[in-house]
């Protein structure tokens, strides 16, 4: 990528940004050496570990990356069979840490999180070695930079102890001499100390021949000598001797660990890699969430398609999103609009936008917008003006315009701000629209703005170039900063100056001395512009009349999935109705033959003759109301004639056990349409029942006379005693169904009086059965507390 156009769209700042997410050094060094790639498979497989890491962070929180430092060098020289200090072995560890660390989050991802896919991250955690014993030992033998644990071997814990043992017996005989009465006028103070790691006493100079030892070290002034007295000089010597042993075990302690380092260098090394690339990919995570950024779409044709598009630099709260749209349709847009009315901007936006993609994270806008992988990104935005070089504001524009056109090729895109500025207004139209048109002949994407009338003509007038403009408020006189793509815009000049305070007779002079062609230009671009507005109004009042079209449709939608679920709902009811007199039919011919077969008892042989015969006879008659039940209710025939039913005639359908009315006639099929409630549907017509007396009193006498048989054999008592609540219930159901149909009103439950559980448990029942109307406990003569008496509907 060209470095000059990163630094002129602020690519550095976005690093930055980045940089702050990161947590350890190297993932900052990663940033900070961050280009973006024109490889299509390269940027792709960026923004899928962005996305991955993304939806980790969403999920599952912040993984446990540590600020790890560069071990290279550490490395390098343990396999070499160098020996690390303290501070290089805990540089290492906290590899090894993070290790650990990352393998335990994703073992507990793939737990929790099993159905998501975070294949991308998964493997690289897996290719990650952890090294727990190594681990286990440094956490062991190292505190810290500068200290050695006691634990790291049992030889340095024996001799640190000895070492101890020995000072405190020098102590001891210290303290003895210095608080002897005839050591006392020979010290200059009643203390003792140490000088070059021996323990001495301080002794006046005139007194040096009275205490006999070894002179170490004289004070500033010469008055003090630092004796270490003979008396300790043996135990001294056994103290600097364990000394030298510390150190030479503390050297072998750090040489066993630096060659554990060093046997598993490589393996260490990969993990730093892997670790240092998590950490980017996870702080490119966070500053998609910290920039409510999404996953761009990514294409290699050119084309740019950013909806809700915003800076990332400026604050999200205050900036206007833009939508751009390049590369489908046409290959150049040219923008044009009043100062500060956010043209510059929306270049940057579109070249940094780019570059973020193209390294891999997240941009600011809306979901699903798409980017090009461009070759390369040339930008020549902002004042150039170079004192040193003696270069003017067009000059130096005009420098870096002719190494953009000597380098761009196909693929690239091309960023311009007030092209052809800076010089005369003619001279500098008609420059600018012989740059754009030789760039064009690249093949390269082209995104310029201008002030020039020239340019928004050849815009208008050239296939594969569009317009734009950044919408200006005329009421209020103020930018939008909005970009409006397909219309070209005014610069506003006089009515700016107007609102900054330029007196109005100057205003109206420069109108006077404008060419009449371009007061008549500026006046279409303010028609223009004043119908864009009506027009964008229009189309937002369109859309919201669409989404109540959409509510209405969803709505209706609904409606008929109900209908539909009523209609089964109606016909499953009617056939289990049908079902139900059929089941109550063949129940009364049990009935009967139970009842023959109690009267059977007490008569003779002749009576299984006879009993047999009235079986006969029952199941003849159980075949034939069943063939009439199923004909009569499941698909009655009507004798009318199909000529005398007309829209209006209230009918019964039988199949369904509902009435409706036609509201149509019979169609030359057969069928007429019925409206049953708030449903209309298609019926057979010889399906339906003309609503007449004769047919519901025969129905109605039928009914009776069934009743009146189930009446017969149905006792007005059950007895349910020694029964749980479970069995007593669905003895029940069956029993107040059958005398609800025998014209039963009045029923007695026998449950008795026990511990009351089954009179207790069968209250609710009785409350919410829906054929019982109210219930009570027995009369004394009738049972007392031991029956409930429960009267049907």
């Amino acid at each position: 990528m060209n470095e000059k156009s990163l630094k002129t769209l602020e690519y550095e700042k976005v690093k930055n940004l980045l940089e702050e997410e990161a947590v350890s050094e190297v993932g900052k060094d990663m940033i900070r050496d961050l280009k973006p790639s024109s490889n299509p498979s390269e940027v792709k497989s960026w923004v899928e570990d962005t996305d991955e890491g993304f939806r980790l962070i969403i999920t599952k929180g912040n993984p446990p990356l540590y600020s790890i430092k560069t071990i290279k060098r550490e490395l390098k020289r343990a396999s070499l069979g160098g020996s690390l200090s303290p501070e290089g072995i805990l540089k290492v560890a906290t590899v090894l840490r993070g290790t650990k660390a990352m393998k335990k989050y994703a073992a507990e991802t793939k737990d929790e999180e099993a159905d998501l896919d975070f294949q991308g991250i998964e493997e690289k955690i897996m290719i990650l070695t952890a090294f727990d014993n190594i681990l286990r030992d440094i956490e062991i033998a190292i505190v810290s930079e500068d200290e050695i644990s006691d634990d790291a071997s049992p030889t340095l814990k024996r001799i640190r102890r000895e070492i101890r043992k020995n000072s405190e017996n020098i102590k001891v005989k210290l303290n003895s001499i210095i608080t002897s009465e005839d050591n006392k006028k020979y010290l200059q103070d009643a203390i003792f100390t140490m000088r070059e790691g021996r323990y001495v006493v301080p002794v006046k100079s005139a007194n040096k021949g009275d205490m006999p030892g070894l002179v170490h070290d004289m004070s500033g002034s010469g008055q003090t000598l630092f004796i270490e007295p003979m008396a300790v000089v043996e135990l001294n010597n056994k103290i600097r001797e364990l000394e030298l042993d510390e150190r030479r075990e503390i050297e072998r302690i750090l040489a066993v660990l630096s060659a554990k380092v060093g046997d598993n260098a490589d393996a260490i090394s990969l993990n730093e890699d892997i670790l240092t690339n998590l950490d980017f990919i996870f702080a490119k995570a966070k500053l998609a969430i910290k920039l409510n950024a999404t996953k761009p779409v990514l294409n290699n044709r050119g084309i740019v398609n950013l909806s809700k598009a915003r800076h990332p630099l400026l604050e999200s709260k205050k900036v206007v999103p833009i939508d751009v749209r390049l590369g489908d349709g046409f290959d150049t847009l040219v923008i044009t609009g009043p100062n500060t009315g956010g043209k510059t901007v929306s270049l940057k936006t579109m070249g940094l936008l780019h570059a973020m993609a193209q390294s891999g994270l997240f941009i600011p806008a809306a979901e699903n917008s798409e980017v090009a992988i461009f070759n390369n990104i040339y930008a020549d935005i902002g004042d150039e003006q170079s004192i040193e070089q003696s270069l003017s504001t067009f000059s130096s524009h005009m420098v870096n315009i002719v190494s953009i056109i000597e380098n761009a090729v196909d693929g690239d895109l091309v960023l311009f701000d007030e092209l052809g500025a800076g010089t005369d207004p003619t001279e500098g139209a008609v420059l600018a629209i012989s740059i754009l048109e030789k760039l064009r002949e690249k093949d390269v994407r082209i995104m310029a703005t201008t002030h020039y009338n020239q340019l928004k003509v050849y815009a208008m007038t050239t296939e594969n170039v569009e317009n734009a403009s950044m919408e200006f408020n005329i009421e209020t006189l103020s930018p939008t900063y909005r970009l409006l793509i397909g219309i070209p815009g005014k610069s506003n000049a006089f009515e700016i100056s107007r609102r900054l305070g330029l007196s109005g007779e100057i205003i109206d002079n420069a109108k006077n001395l404008v060419e009449v062609e371009n007061i008549k230009f500026e006046d279409m671009l303010s028609e223009i512009e004043k119908n864009n507005q009506i027009i964008e109004r229009e189309r937002r009042e369109a859309e919201k009349a669409r989404e109540e079209v959409r509510l209405l449709e969803d709505e209706a939608r609904r409606y008929r999935e109900k209908t539909e679920q009523m209609r089964e709902k109606i016909l499953n009811e009617s056939r289990e109705e049908a079902r139900d007199i059929i089941r109550n039919a063949r129940e009364e011919s049990r009935l009967i033959i139970d009842e023959i077969r109690e009267i059977s008892k007490n008569i003779g042989s002749d009576a299984d003759r006879r009993i047999t015969e009235a079986q006969d006879i029952l199941r003849s008659s159980e075949k034939r109301l069943d063939n009439e039940l199923q004909e009569e209710l499941l698909d009655i025939r009507s004798n009318k004639n199909l000529n005398e039913l007309k829209k209006g005639d209230s009918v019964k359908i039988p199949s369904l056990n509902q009435e409706g009315t036609i509201v149509s006639d019979p169609d030359p099929k057969g069928n007429t349409l019925v409206q049953v409630g708030i449903m209309k549907m298609n019926i057979p017509t010889d399906t339906l029942v003309p609503i007449v007396g004769n047919l519901e009193k025969t129905s109605r006498e039928r009914s009776k006379v069934i009743s009146t048989n189930k009446a017969k054999y149905i006792k007005r008592e059950i007895d349910i005693r020694g029964k749980n609540v479970d069995e007593a219930i669905m003895i029940l159901d069956k029993y107040l169904d059958d005398a609800y149909i025998a014209g039963l009103e009045e029923v007695y439950v026998i449950h008795g009086k026990g511990t009351g559980a089954l009179k207790e448990g069968l209250k609710p029942y009785f409350k919410k059965h829906k054929l019982i109307k109210s219930f009570k406990d027995g009369e004394y003569n009738e049972g007392g507390a031991g029956v409930s008496v429960l009267k049907l509907k």
